[in-house]
């Protein structure tokens, strides 16, 4: 039993063999720290360094905060391995907000990733004008506000009333009712994807089409004998690196919705083992965004080798040549 004590009452643990259950426990802890600490770097180095301050970085500043987030919140996935919440209703309550609200905002910051590179590639011209840092900082903050409030009111009952659906003492059970769980199905999955790859086709086809006119070296002119004037090369390297983030997130996040959609009643129970298996799926994105950014930017693993040397430490650091 998940508590002794309540013999009546208390919900039965889940049965694992011993060697099974450690191996999760080891694996859950190592994605956890790997996950907080990576993505710890990022935040150090875009917030710390000036010439990382542009508009793609805060972007991917936003992105870093929820990732970070997401390393605390595998620690409380580990306790439901046995399928008993040992905690009090709500805490379980507020932690499933809480994950809720950083998928939100993360879904939220890839949507806003898709248009800067929209913009970027498909409008050089008018990218440093229309993109302003102000801009993307007011854009980053709303999106986080409509989450923390989209999110309240999508689980208010389960806010309201902690464990109100749960059958035995020590369950994990979150029901949304029919009309906010579709507004959640649209809002957080099906018109953000759909934004999201429409943009990105886009951006593809403009970058295959400037990367053959770079390569050609031949300057198109329009009707008007205007030159067309094509992104510039780090753009196209940036909005490959961020396709790569882009796919890779909505290979994990797919799985989480889909098992959503076919739970009855709009009902998840965190200690089933399909809800555990997309749960993880999902943190281990987070964990996979800072490697992503180590293997395709350079300045990020410059700024690393600042941080761990503690050389961030000497006066004017920030002003160091990081690109």
């Amino acid at each position: 039993l998940c508590f002794p004590q309540l013999l009546n009452s208390s919900c039965v643990k889940t049965k694992r063999p011993q060697d099974e259950a450690m191996l999760i426990y080891v694996l859950l802890f190592s994605i956890s720290v790997l996950t907080t600490s990576l993505n710890l770097l990022v935040i150090i180095s875009i917030s710390h360094f000036k010439q990382l301050h542009t508009t793609t970085n805060i972007l991917l500043l936003s992105l870093a905060v929820s990732d970070f987030f997401v390393g605390p919140l595998l620690l409380f996935q580990v306790m439901l391995i046995d399928g008993c919440w040992l905690l009090c209703d709500l805490m379980y309550s507020l932690y499933q907000y809480l994950a809720a609200t950083i998928t939100s905002a993360s879904v939220g910051t890839m949507v806003l990733i898709s248009i800067d590179r929209y913009v970027a590639i498909c409008y050089p011209l008018h990218y440093s004008t229309e993109v302003t840092q102000n801009k993307v900082k007011i854009c980053v903050c709303l999106c986080w506000i409509f989450s923390i409030i989209f999110q309240s009111l999508i689980l208010m009952d389960n806010l309201q009333q902690p464990g109100r659906f749960n059958s035995c003492v020590g369950e994990c059970v979150i029901v949304i009712n029919y009309i906010a769980g579709v507004a959640d199905v649209i809002f957080s999955f099906i018109a953000p994807i759909t934004v999201i790859v429409v943009l990105y086709m886009r951006v593809f086809v403009v970058a295959v089409t400037q990367a053959q006119a770079m390569r050609s070296q031949i300057a198109t002119v329009t009707l008007q004998g205007s030159v067309k004037v094509t992104a510039k090369k780090s753009e196209l390297k940036a909005a490959r690196t961020l396709g790569v983030v882009i796919v890779v997130f909505l290979i994990c996040l797919c799985p989480y919705y889909c098992v959503s959609l076919s739970s009855q009643d709009n009902s998840m129970n965190a200690s089933s083992t399909s809800y555990n298996f997309v749960i993880c799926l999902f943190s281990f994105n987070s964990c996979l965004n800072p490697m992503i950014y180590a293997f395709f930017y350079p300045w990020f693993r410059k700024s690393i080798k600042l941080i761990v040397t503690l050389k961030i430490l000497q006066p004017d650091s920030c002003e160091t040549n990081i690109l």
